[in-house]
C-alpha cells in the first residue's frame, strides 16, 4: 500500500508555497561569494532587527531551558497599551501566517467559500484549500483591491473575506474610509480579515480599531517580520473582538511562540526611533527605485510598502540573470504576472546595485 493512499486526498493536490532562496543556497548553486550577494526578494528589512529587540533576544537566550509563556501575557499587555485595546483582544502567533491557519481551523469546513483578491498573498488560498474550502479569487483593478467586487462575490457559503492592504505582491493600499465602509456593510455570516503586514510603512496607516471596538466580525493581522526586522523569529499577532480571539485560542497549539521572539517583540515596540528610521529610509528607497525604473523605461506599480513591482518583459529570465550576478529578487509568475518581478526596497547602495544589474540584465 502506498503512503499516499492513507492521507487526506486534498493534500495530494495542495499547492506548495515556494519561498525565496536564501543567500547561502544561491551562493552554493552558482559558485558565488555569499558576501557579494544581496537579497531583495522576501520583503525583509535591509536594516536588520531593531537594536533593542536584538538585545532583548540575546538576554532571553540565557533561560533557554524554560518553556515560553504559553499565553504571551507580557506581549499582549504591551500590545494592548500600544494599540488602546484590551489584552484579551490580541492573539500572538508563530508569524501572522499561523493566525491565518488558526482562522482556517476555527471557521472553515469543506464546501465553504473564502473571498480574496488576485493576486494577493498566496497563503490565504493555500490555507483555504487545505481545509477543503473554495478560494473565490477576485481580480484586482489597476493592481488594487476593488472592494465592491469583493463584496459582490460573497454568497451564503462565504465564511471569510481577505483584504491585504498594502497588498502583497502589488504594494497598493486601500484608504481607511473604504476599508471601514466595506467591513460595516458585510453580511453577518462573514468574517473580514484585514492583513496589515506592511501597515507601518504607510503614513498615516489606516486605523481599523473602530471596527474592533464596535464588536464586528473582523480580524486584523500584523507582523514583527517587516518594520521591526524580526522575520527569522517568526512572530506576529492578530487583534479582534474577545470572542473571536477566544475561539482562535481553542485551536492554537500550546507554547506556539518561543520566548526569544516574545522578548524581542516586546522590546521592538519601544524602539520607535528604529521604526521611524526604517519608514524614512524606505520612502527614500522607493523614490530611488522609481527614478531608476523610469530611467530604464520600465513600467512599475507605485507602492506604499517596502517592495515594488517592475515590468521587465520576461520575469523569469530577468530573475535568473540577476541571480547569476548576485542579486536575488522575486519572480511573480506564480501570482499570474509572468512579465514582472518584485523587488524589496534595500539600502541606498543595494538599490543602486540592483538598478545597475537590472540595466545589464535588460541589455540596456
Amino acid at each position: 500500500m502506498k503512503f499516499e493512499s492513507l492521507v487526506n486526498p486534498a493534500v495530494l493536490t495542495q499547492p506548495v508555497y515556494e519561498p525565496g532562496k536564501p543567500i547561502e543556497e544561491v551562493a552554493r548553486e552558482l559558485g558565488l561569494d555569499p558576501a557579494g550577494i544581496i537579497k531583495l526578494a522576501s520583503n525583509e528589512n535591509p536594516f536588520g532587527p531593531s537594536p533593542r529587540a536584538l538585545a532583548a533576544a540575546q538576554q532571553a537566550l540565557v533561560h533557554g531551558e524554560l518553556y515560553p509563556d504559553g499565553g504571551c501575557f507580557a506581549l499582549r499587555q504591551k500590545l494592548a497599551a500600544a494599540r488602546g485595546l484590551g489584552a484579551d483582544q490580541f492573539i500572538v502567533g508563530n508569524g501572522s501566517n499561523e493566525i491565518i491557519e488558526l482562522l482556517g481551523h476555527a471557521l472553515l469546513r469543506p464546501g465553504d467559500e473564502v473571498v480574496m483578491g488576485a493576486p494577493a498573498f498566496v497563503v490565504y488560498k493555500l490555507v483555504t484549500l487545505v481545509f477543503g474550502a473554495k478560494a473565490v479569487e477576485v481580480p484586482l483593478v489597476n493592481h488594487r483591491h476593488d472592494l465592491a467586487r469583493l463584496a459582490a462575490a460573497i454568497t451564503p457559503r462565504t465564511r471569510m473575506v481577505y483584504v491585504c492592504s498594502p497588498n502583497n505582491p502589488t504594494g497598493t493600499a486601500n484608504a481607511e474610509a473604504e476599508l471601514l465602509a466595506f467591513a460595516r456593510a458585510l453580511p453577518d455570516h462573514v468574517v473580514a480579515v484585514f492583513d496589515e503586514a506592511y501597515a507601518e510603512y504607510v503614513e498615516p496607516a489606516p486605523d481599523l480599531r473602530p471596527l474592533i471596538r464596535e464588536g464586528r466580525k473582523v480580524v486584523c493581522l500584523r507582523t514583527f517580520s517587516k518594520i521591526y526586522g524580526l522575520a527569522s523569529l517568526r512572530i506576529g499577532y492578530g487583534y479582534a473582538a474577545p470572542e473571536i480571539v477566544a475561539l482562535l485560542n481553542r485551536v492554537r497549539q500550546p507554547f506556539n511562540v518561543n520566548a526569544i521572539a516574545q522578548a524581542a517583540a516586546i522590546a521592538a515596540l519601544d524602539d520607535r526611533e528604529f521604526a521611524a528610521k526604517c519608514v524614512h529610509e524606505n520612502r527614500a528607497g522607493l523614490g530611488q527605485l522609481e527614478a531608476g525604473f523610469k530611467a530604464l523605461g520600465r513600467e512599475y506599480v507605485p507602492s506604499v510598502a517596502n517592495f515594488i513591482l517592475v515590468h521587465v518583459g520576461d520575469g523569469l529570465r530577468v530573475f535568473e540573470a540577476l541571480q547569476r550576478r548576485g542579486v536575488i529578487v522575486r519572480p511573480v509568475k506564480s501570482y499570474g504576472m509572468p512579465e514582472w518581478i518584485r523587488v524589496t526596497v534595500g539600502t541606498h547602495a543595494q538599490n543602486e546595485r540592483l538598478l545597475a544589474e537590472l540595466k545589464t540584465a535588460l541589455g540596456k
